[in-house]
């Protein structure tokens, strides 16, 4: 629940930046990239979540095949 809630708050958030950004546009490029760096960090955390996992899990990779043949400790 604690993590949900950090969510839907970063998210809105985000939205917040999103709407200054399309009211009051930025002067310059540095501005801009100023003002992307915090709004990319709340997108991850909204999306993510604060533990930074993926909600989709990753597929394992099967096992290596065992080496065979060869004489050992040669």
């Amino acid at each position: 629940m604690n993590a949900l809630i950090l969510r839907v708050i970063c998210g809105l958030l985000f939205a917040g930046m999103v709407l200054g950004v399309v009211n009051h546009p930025p002067q310059d490029l540095t501005q801009g990239l100023g003002m992307m760096l915090p709004a990319t960090m709340l997108l991850g955390v909204a999306l993510k979540g604060p533990k930074g996992r993926s909600t989709i899990p990753k597929k394992r990779s099967p096992p290596a095949p065992p080496v065979s043949g060869g004489t050992p400790g040669v």
